[in-house]
């Protein structure tokens, strides 16, 4: 009798020994998900691409390691549209008022967060998430969404900032991402997988001006584009913006090292973004290559050979199906998705172009800040191929960064000076071209515009622009010879504006199909609006 029930003891543990390696190989199959999203970095700015002046060891470990995407580009070149194209899979003309900037979110654009957490992952976020948007204030707020579309909040843990932090300004954010982190890991309940948007609010201006002298860093290092003045204002400018880009690839660092030592990282699926291009003119807010293309790498060593480039281009439609199809995980209630899965990219050994026909990537924006008369946008649609960035300014009539002057706010009778330049040849802050963000670079321009050495600088960060431009992006990167009506270009000019438009009408864009072709300009801002005098009639 006791033999039988000993062989039953062992039959039972063998039973459950086998329901074991069976759970953690279901598991093992849905991996956790780390998506990274820096605000405001452009492609070029991390030392794996060649930046001589940003260094940024832990995505040039995810990109070594991994697979990098060298042509990946932005849903928009603004912050909350491009993060509603990447929750929804979706572009931001197709969501409404939650694509656009600093309006609200409706709750029937689910995110694809929220599918992960009802298929059983474990979610959360730190930092920054998908806005500025107004969410829901209150009960009586029936169409908003009530919690922010990256997932639920974990930021309460702060830098104490009186602690001689490195790499730490007064202008960094005081949220400990990897503090906050930890804490969402060691509160995990079961055996979940996990999700966490790890959102740093760097390196979105404001900076502490100067902040490059404490770090160490040279001025002589710095690779000036060619759409801006090389001096020693910009150089500075650019080496404050990069001290935040490590701050925010150090905390990178440090989850990467938590999920190693604990064992979790190899079945970590990493993704490192930004969301648009470097607060500078003529880069955020633009849908040029400083504005739209971005850096993005990826890293699952159990499914994703790593150590190669991947030069198709992406859009960020894509990466709300990708992540669903890795995760095994239906999108259930969310709106149809537009973007296709790249998993098939991922999982190739290819590197280089891995499909055989070239690729499009679709970018575009509308209202950015308030910058116009009656709070108008700036709507452009613009295509992305290996080779050229073709651009559609639909409205070329309207300032493309902003009006040049603005009336006073302490006297809405005044209107400030034309460029915001007073009589003492100062800017007066946030005055004009406010699609802009205010920084050194942008009142250099400003206040040396009668400087003929400095003038076109200026009239290539704000002068009004022609409906259709192109680039060839890989001789001309900076976007600074307009190649649209050139006769030589011409099949490739209307090959590219058949493609833009078919897409556009295939995702029913208001601007193209209507039926209210002006609905972006009405929807509410929640942000403090600018009052503007009114345009000219155009001719």
């Amino acid at each position: 009798m006791m033999l039988k029930n000993v062989r039953f003891v062992i039959l039972i543990g063998v039973v459950l020994q086998g329901w074991s390696c069976q759970h953690k190989k279901t598991a093992a199959e849905r991996p956790n998900i780390l998506f990274v999203i820096s605000d405001d970095q452009s492609f070029a700015h991390t030392s794996f691409t060649g930046s001589t002046f940003v260094n940024t060891p832990a995505f040039d470990r995810i990109a070594r390691e991994g697979v990098y995407f060298s042509n990946c580009i932005a849903g928009s070149p603004g912050c909350a549209p491009s993060r509603s194209s990447i929750v929804t899979g979706r572009y931001p003309w197709q969501n409404e008022q939650s694509g656009q900037h600093a309006s609200s979110w409706s709750r029937k654009y689910i995110p694809f967060i929220d599918a992960l957490e009802k298929g059983g992952y474990s979610t959360g976020r730190t930092g920054k998430g998908v806005g500025p948007f107004q969410y829901a204030r209150d009960e009586h707020d029936s169409l908003w969404r009530a919690t922010n579309a990256g997932g639920i909040a974990h930021s309460d843990i702060k830098h104490d900032k009186k602690e001689n932090l490195e790499g730490y300004t007064d202008k960094i954010s005081a949220t400990d991402y990897y503090e906050n982190f930890r804490y969402f890991m060691e509160n995990i309940k079961g055996d979940k997988p996990f999700f966490f948007w790890y959102g740093a609010h760097e390196p979105h201006r404001a900076y502490e001006k100067g902040s490059w002298k404490r770090m160490g860093k040279r001025p002589e290092d710095v690779q000036v584009p060619g759409f801006l003045p090389d001096n020693e204002e910009v150089r500075g400018d650019l080496l404050d913006y990069a001290v935040e880009i490590e701050w925010f690839d150090r905390h990178l660092g440090y989850i990467l090292k938590y999920l190693a030592d604990t064992g979790e990282l190899e079945n970590t699926m990493v993704i490192v973004t930004s969301d648009n291009g470097k607060p500078f003119p003529r880069a955020k807010a633009n849908t040029y290559e400083y504005g739209i293309h971005v850096p993005m790498a990826i890293r699952y060593p159990a499914k994703f050979p790593g150590g190669r480039i991947v030069e198709d281009p992406v859009s960020f439609v894509d990466i709300a199906p990708t992540i669903l199809e890795v995760a095994r995980t239906n999108p259930g209630a969310m709106m149809p998705i537009t973007g296709k899965s790249f998993l098939g990219i991922l999982t190739s050994d290819r590197e280089g172009y891995v499909k055989e026909a070239d690729t499009y990537a679709f970018s575009g924006r509308e209202r950015h800040s308030s910058s116009r008369y009656k709070n108008r946008g700036y709507p452009q649609r613009a295509i992305r191929s290996r080779d050229f960035l073709y651009i559609w300014n639909m409205r070329p009539e309207r300032w493309p960064a902003g009006a040049p002057r603005k009336y006073d706010p302490k006297d809405t009778l005044q209107l400030l000076p034309v460029n915001g330049v007073g009589d003492d040849g100062k800017y007066i802050p946030q005055s004009a071209y406010t699609d802009i963000d205010d920084c050194p670079a942008k009142t250099y321009l400003l206040e040396h515009a009668g400087d003929e050495a400095i003038k076109p600088f200026l009239d290539l960060a704000v002068r009004k622009r022609p409906e259709f431009e192109l680039y060839a992006i890989k001789t001309d990167p900076y976007c600074l010879e307009n190649l649209a009506g050139m006769p030589e270009f011409a099949a490739d000019e209307q090959k590219l504006r058949q493609e833009l438009t078919d897409e556009l009408k295939r995702t029913e864009d208001p601007r193209v199909v209507g039926p209210d072709k002006e609905i972006f300009d009405r929807y509410k801002r929640y942000s403090p609006l600018r009052k503007f005098p009114e345009p000219a009639p155009s001719r």
